[in-house]
């Protein structure tokens, strides 16, 4: 991103700075277990409001849908690949996993569209970053993991992703593969960064994240979205949302004008709705609850 700014503003002074959120520093314990909003934002944002930095980069599938007060989008770049991917000993993808097989996966969503569309699996709670969950996987410690493509292309190990997971069948999370850049709403920095702004992708996070608002989900929330222009302007949203038990799902498609993103989104969640995902979301929220007590 840094490299990119600065193709776009010759002379620019950019310096890079790493803040560390809770969601990094409590990696030994799963995320529905941490609950509340913002586990990998709050710092960031505290640091944009107290101008120890001038643009926050997020992983936008972690940005609340919500405004933040004081704060604005400024852009949303072009998208990595927004799939997840299968990593296993053996390069096996997801159907050629013998029974029994232990997956890992930090995620609610994961979790559950494992168990939907593979309920032999084991599926065991695996947080830390990337290096410590392949090396779990390495180690024999599990069979496989699911993971972002596009995090191990962000680090160099795009050849990890070699199974990507049918996104029809395994929607990723609301954003995933897509960043956002944050600022505050005066001065330079707005007008400096919105020059990464990318119009397709900040359309198809738009209908996901809709979708996910009007579900009233949450970002940990086991509902998977993915949106993809067709072509002549128009957008195909693909949504699942899936009990934690993975006995449950309730899917939905839709179509639309790109222009209109929000509205495709919201009128996808509220046939998803009317076939009983709030039932679905609500057992989800609940069981988080539990974990945490």
């Amino acid at each position: 991103m840094r490299d990119r700014l600065l193709s776009l503003h010759p002379g620019l002074s950019v310096s890079l700075e790493v803040v560390h959120t809770s969601g990094d520093r409590l990696s030994d314990r799963p995320l529905p277990e941490i609950g509340g909003k913002g586990l990998f934002t709050a710092e960031l944002e505290e640091a944009l409001r107290g101008g120890g930095i001038h643009v926050a980069v997020h992983s936008l599938k972690d940005l609340p849908t919500g405004p933040t007060e004081g704060l604005c989008l400024a852009a949303v770049p072009l998208r990595e690949d927004p799939r997840d991917c299968l990593v296993s000993r053996g390069g096996l993808g997801l159907d050629d996993l013998p029974r029994g097989a232990r997956v890992g996966t930090s995620s609610l969503r994961r979790a559950a569209l494992l168990r939907s569309v593979r309920p032999d699996l084991e599926v065991l709670p695996l947080r830390g970053n990337v290096d410590t969950r392949l090396a779990r996987v390495d180690s024999d410690e599990l069979d496989a993991s699911v993971l972002a493509v596009a995090g191990l292309r962000r680090l160099g190990l795009g050849a990890r992703a070699a199974r990507p997971l049918d996104p029809e069948a395994f929607p990723g999370a609301p954003g995933q593969g897509a960043l956002a850049l944050q600022t505050r709403p005066e001065g330079d920095a707005r007008r400096l960064a919105s020059a990464l702004h990318h119009v397709p992708t900040a359309r198809a996070v738009e209908a996901e994240r809709a979708l996910l608002a009007t579900l009233e989900a949450g970002c940990q929330a086991p509902v998977g979205a993915l949106a993809l222009e067709t072509g002549e302007g128009r957008l195909r949203l693909v949504a699942a949302v899936v009990s934690p038990d993975g006995r449950r799902s309730v899917r939905g498609v839709e179509e639309g004008p790109a222009s209109e993103a929000a509205a495709l989104g919201n009128g996808l969640a509220r046939r998803l709705l009317d076939g009983g995902a709030a039932e679905v979301v609500a057992s989800a929220r609940g069981g988080a609850a539990g974990e945490r007590r």
